[in-house]
């Protein structure tokens, strides 16, 4: 008998964990698919933001895709909670639709069961969206601003057309008639030369020439010829009035201009380390402290200066200042016998002493109301370190839950329900950042409202979808109040 038992519970150990294998194969691939779809749809967001900064520039390939792969490491931290509830939604979705949520409690296993992998899964996706957002998002962060920053610094590529002045070089203006085939012979080509400063005062006018790149694109040569210059000297105070011109003919020229502005240059990164959004929780928490002991030193080095100006403080130090009685009334004119220019004098000073004050007081309160806003965005990111998450682990307990509620796998009706919970509780953490970051909640409030709304949806979905609950089914809301009605109806009648 005893044996039977052992062999009995070792075949059920096995068949459960070619379920959790089921369970787990089932749900990593709606998991990746909608993660990657989610990041695909983000992506192309950003490229449609920054859409102006990226073209007719000349960029690199290889720019471009490290600039796409950057940001998209950035936009995981968006994609990633959404997925999370997609792909539970789906899954459990899919094994409602198919019976096999009551193949799988006919055999004993209880939903709790059946979650049990995933949740385990859950868990270790959450842990890793901390180290990703703790040591993997701010190094994507630099490198994306960086990169971003030399593309939006960047000119675009040089483009000079038949027929219209073009200024893109610094410094000089130019205008080709028109260009042969091979788009480097010109014709009837005009340059004005700025460099002085003194407006259109150097022209070079040319009937045809050739406009060749260097092989390195650092230098734009233009081979000339035909043509003539025309230089106005205005160097002094008498040349401004005649305004002498000389004229130069040439058959053949060479003008070279430098395009050094058209490269890309990468800028050293050491310039954005300093951002709140490249730093770990370690360097956040440093920055919070010291900008704290800053703010406080600051707030007591204004205190004790301005103890000079207004002694009758309550907190004054008596032993080193008089305070006087504020609320005793003055008798007699105290500067009766002082001179009238004296007296002027006097007020005109006070005046002055106090219009200095103001402007102090003014300035101080705006250095720390700027100081509290760089406080407020180091604790906002701070804290979303860990919301990340947290948001994983609560939209999954939301998914899963909904999924064996609805019994409906696919992506039809999941995709719509998760994509109005990811909104709610999108909208929910943008609005508690926005209280945050104007000073109406603090940080650790503003944060973690969306995981306080969204935790007793969990719980309340969870115990629903244990307990076998008809949460959607109109039939049953309509015999609730049928009983309710029943219930008015008798004791009318009591």
């Amino acid at each position: 008998m005893i044996e039977y038992l052992s062999l009995r519970r070792f075949l059920k150990a096995i068949e459960l964990k070619k379920l959790n294998v089921f369970i787990l194969k089932s749900y990593l691939g709606p998991f990746v698919m909608t993660f990657f779809i989610a990041l695909f749809i983000l992506l192309l967001q950003y490229v449609w933001k920054y859409i102006d900064d990226l073209v007719g520039k000349g960029l690199d390939f290889s720019v471009i895709a490290q600039l796409l792969f950057y940001a998209t490491a950035s936009m995981v931290p968006l994609a990633l909670p959404l997925a999370i509830l997609l792909s539970s939604l789906m899954t459990f979705g899919n094994f409602g639709e198919h019976y096999e949520l009551v193949a799988m409690k006919s055999a004993g296993i209880s939903l709790q069961k059946t979650m049990r992998p995933l949740v385990v899964t859950a868990i270790v996706i959450s842990v890793s969206a901390f180290f990703f957002s703790n040591f993997l998002l701010p190094v994507a962060n630099l490198k994306m601003c960086s990169i971003m920053f030399d593309v939006k610094e960047k000119k675009p590529a040089i483009s000079i057309k038949e027929g219209v002045f073009y200024n893109g070089i610094d410094d000089f203006v130019i205008k080709v008639g028109s260009k042969d085939n091979d788009g480097q012979t010109i014709h009837n080509v005009m340059i004005y030369d700025h460099t002085n400063h003194h407006g259109n005062t150097n022209l070079t006018i040319a009937e045809t020439g050739k406009m060749v790149l260097t092989s390195d694109k650092r230098y734009l040569i233009f081979t000339l010829s035909n043509g003539c210059n025309y230089d106005e000297t205005i160097d002094d105070r008498r040349k401004m009035t005649t305004r002498p011109m000389v004229r130069t003919n040439f058959k053949e020229e060479y003008r070279r201009f430098d395009l050094s502005a058209f490269q890309f240059n990468k800028t050293n990164e050491e310039f954005f380390k300093d951002n709140y959004q490249m730093m770990d929780i370690s360097q956040l928490q440093l920055s919070v402290d010291s900008q704290k002991i800053e703010m406080h030193k600051r707030q007591s080095d204004f205190s004790k200066s301005f103890i000079g100006n207004f002694y009758f403080f309550s907190h004054i130090d008596t032993n080193q200042y008089t305070k006087p009685d504020t609320m005793k009334p003055l008798t007699g004119d105290l500067m009766a016998n002082v001179p009238k220019n004296e007296k002027l004098m006097a007020i005109e000073s006070a005046l002055n002493m106090a219009r200095s004050i103001k402007e102090r007081i003014e300035f101080t309160r705006e250095g720390n109301a700027q100081n509290e806003k760089y406080l407020i965005k180091y604790e906002i990111e701070w804290h979303r370190k860990f919301t990340l998450s947290i948001a994983c682990l609560l939209l999954f307990f939301i998914g899963a839950p909904l999924g064996a509620i609805i019994r409906k796998g696919g992506l039809g009706l999941p995709v719509v329900v998760s994509v109005i919970f990811f909104i709610i509780f999108h909208v929910i953490s943008i609005t508690g950042e926005k209280f945050v970051r104007e000073g109406v909640l603090p940080a650790w409030q503003g944060m973690w409202i969306a995981a306080v709304v969204f935790l007793p949806l969990g719980i309340f979905l969870t115990i629903k979808a244990t307990t076998d609950s008809k949460l959607f089914d109109s039939d049953s809301y309509l015999k609730g109040f049928e009983r309710l009605y029943k219930w008015k109806k008798r004791k009318k009648k009591a």
